[in-house]
This record gives structure tokens, C-alpha cells and sequence, in this order.
């Protein structure tokens, strides 16, 4: 049993082999995750049901155990508001920068050797994808056996 909120063991073996610089995607209910993502990430399915799983879900079990140095989100078209899932997530990554790519930029970022894990989720909201970059554990986490 471990102590941790997180427990699905394909993501916790996808972040185990992460490293700096690695790349993880969440991805809502309206992504072509067959398609746009990396050939070598991992991809896990939480889309039971629409709505059922959302991205601010993933990403708050994924908080307390991973180092984000960056984050990435889909811009919806010029003069479209920002979408709500958007503010969220910056609320949440507010101790890192959140960056903005449009659609198909935001595809090739994703189809880069650097992702890892992708997990695709059934949330119904627009834009809700979100693409997060590994940091570093910080000084004094690590210890010794």
C-alpha cells in the first residue's frame, strides 16, 4: 500500500520513468488523443462517462507528488475568451508559468519524443487540455535508505 493519493499503477510507472524535462499530458474529452500525441507516451484512459473525470481532477492528484516547472494550455481562437478550465489551472500552478499555444502548435508540442503520459480524461469543457513539464525535486526531498 503506498502512501500517497495517487495509486493507478500505469500512471505512477509512466511518472516513475519521467525525468526532467519530461512532459506530461491531460487531456479533455475532445482531444484526438489517438493521434496527437508522442509515439512513446504511455497513455492511460480515465474516460469512463462524459464528465464523469475532469483535467483539474488529474492534475490535483498529480500535484502533490510531482515537480512542474511549466505548463501549457490549448488558446482557444483570437478574440474567444479565456475559457474557465483555463483559470483554474492557473490558480492551481500559480508557482509556475502557464503558457499559452494555439491548437495546432499545441499538437506538435505534444507529439514531441518528450512526452511521457498521456491521460485522457472525459472532461466536457472546451480548451481543457492541459501540457505539463517535469521539474526538478527540490533540495532536501530526497532521502537515503
Amino acid at each position: 500500500m503506498l502512501l500517497t493519493g495517487l495509486l493507478h499503477p500505469g500512471i505512477l510507472e509512466a511518472l516513475a520513468g519521467a525525468g526532467h524535462g519530461a512532459r506530461v499530458l491531460i487531456t479533455d474529452g475532445h482531444y484526438p488523443a489517438s493521434t496527437a500525441v508522442g509515439e512513446r507516451a504511455r497513455t492511460v484512459h480515465l474516460n469512463l462517462t462524459p464528465g464523469l473525470l475532469d483535467v483539474t481532477t488529474v492534475l490535483d492528484a498529480l500535484l502533490p507528488v510531482l515537480p512542474i516547472e511549466s505548463a501549457q494550455v490549448m488558446a482557444p481562437p483570437e478574440g474567444a475568451p479565456e475559457p474557465p478550465a483555463i483559470a483554474e489551472y492557473r490558480a492551481r500552478l500559480a508557482h509556475v508559468p502557464v503558457g499559452t499555444l494555439g491548437r495546432l502548435d499545441f499538437y506538435d508540442a505534444v507529439r514531441s519524443p518528450d512526452l511521457a503520459l498521456t491521460v485522457v480524461t472525459a472532461d466536457i469543457r472546451t480548451y481543457a487540455n492541459l501540457l505539463l513539464t517535469i521539474g526538478v525535486r527540490p533540495e532536501g526531498t530526497l532521502t537515503s535508505p
